[in-house]
Order: C-alpha cells, then sequence, then structure tokens
C-alpha cells in the first residue's frame, strides 16, 4: 500500500469510526469492533456485568438512544445527535421540565475553549449531566421559559463488556503487547488515533510472514477493559 492509499484508508477508518457513540459497554463498543474485523480477524468476548475482576466489578451495560435540552418553542439547543459528547457518559435516565437555574449545575463547559464540548464520564457513580459549548450555554441561559430536558438511556444488569482480541504467534513464546482504549466517543486524537493505528499495525503483522515474537493486539475500554481481561 502506498502512502496516499494508505491515507485515503485512514481517513476512511476515521470518518465511520468517529459518529460511533462508544462507552464503557454497550451496542457503540461491538459496532466498532465488527468494523475493526474488515481489516484484521479480530476475536471477541463478553465480560459479563457484575463480575467481579480482582478488586473492580464490571458495571451493568449501558444504552442512550436520544437525549436533548430544548427550548420553550421544542427548538433543540443541544441534541446528541449532532455530537454524542454532549451527554455525559453512563448518565441516568432524565425526562424533565427544568429552569436553566436547576439545569446548570449539570452543565459541563470549557469557557477557555468556547467552541469545545468537553468529555465527562459518571461510570461508577449513577447521575447525569450535559456536556455543551460556551455558546450552548449562553443560549440555555438566555432561554426565557422552562428547558425541557431528556437522556433517553437504560442500564443492564443482564448486559456486558465486550474485548476484542487477535494473537499472532510468532517462533517464540515472548510476546509484544499492544492495546488500544476503544470507549471514546467522537474524540479523534484521544482514542480513534490509536485504534486505527493499532488495526493498521496488526493489519501488517497479520499479513506478513510468521514473526519473532508473538504479538496480541487488545481492543478494550480503558481500565476497566485490560482488568476484566486479566481477571
Amino acid at each position: 500500500m502506498n502512502a496516499i492509499s494508505e491515507l485515503s484508508v485512514i481517513r476512511e477508518m476515521l470518518n465511520n469510526l468517529f459518529p460511533i457513540a462508544r462507552s464503557l459497554t454497550g451496542e457503540g463498543n461491538r459496532r466498532t469492533l465488527e468494523y475493526l474485523q474488515q481489516f484484521v480477524p479480530i476475536t471477541t468476548r463478553e465480560i459479563p456485568s457484575g463480575q467481579k475482576v480482582f478488586d473492580w466489578v464490571v458495571p451493568d451495560e449501558w444504552e442512550i438512544r436520544a437525549a436533548w435540552i430544548a427550548g420553550p418553542t421544542g427548538e433543540r439547543l443541544v441534541d446528541f445527535e449532532e455530537c454524542n459528547l454532549h451527554v455525559v457518559g453512563y448518565s441516568t435516565p432524565v425526562n424533565e421540565r427544568l429552569t436553566f437555574t436547576e439545569l446548570e449545575p449539570r452543565l459541563h463547559t470549557l469557557p477557555d475553549l468556547p467552541h469545545a464540548v468537553p468529555y465527562r464520564t459518571s461510570y461508577y457513580k449513577r447521575d447525569w449531566g450535559f456536556c455543551v459549548t460556551q455558546e450552548q450555554y449562553q443560549r440555555l441561559k438566555a432561554s426565557p421559559g422552562p428547558l425541557e430536558v431528556v437522556i433517553d438511556s437504560k442500564f443492564d444488569a443482564k448486559g456486558s463488556l465486550t474485548i476484542g482480541e487477535l494473537v499472532v504467534p510468532g517462533s517464540r513464546k515472548e510476546e509484544i503487547l499492544v492495546s488500544t482504549y476503544i470507549c471514546h466517543p467522537s474524540m479523534a486524537n484521544d482514542n480513534l488515533s490509536g485504534v486505527v493505528t493499532t488495526t493498521l499495525l496488526a493489519s501488517e503483522v497479520h499479513k506478513s510472514a510468521k514473526p519473532i515474537h508473538t504479538w496480541r493486539f487488545l481492543f478494550v475500554p480503558e481500565t476497566i477493559g485490560p482488568i476484566a481481561y486479566r481477571g
């Protein structure tokens, strides 16, 4: 593959993976691994929610279908459909009408980066919130009436955490381990750069002649993923 075609593949991978809503668990991670299986024969396994792994516990599976904050006229001032960073990861379901004063403690912004949407999670504490640009924050603050606040999410105690793995046997038992985490949603530098680089490296190793060392590639959610893999 020449440099131009490789760059085209990288761009296509990033464009396809970027919109997927990923988290510690859920269909977004499975969709991501299914997509990567086009490039390398990743095998997957599921670790059940509630299973103890060392001194950690695999969390309930989280699913989010939609979320928004709408003004009095129904116009959506913040919409998860437009950016999946808008909802704090693992937010509990919400369907309320709130004043801005009531909503404000649930809003996260980056005042020094007024056009950026921050990334926040609450994996191990049941809570909820929205991440918005400073401009969206000001529009919400200026809203003349109650705001419709909706997070359509659910938790599944019978769900699981998904792990992807590819092992390329070498002439020696000693291993080279490459691990990338797949849990962040629409973030290019802090997540997808690692996912794409690891996938392309795995593809080259898998296609090459038998390597000297065994290569092990892991595609896991951050922190809890490697712990669950080893547990």
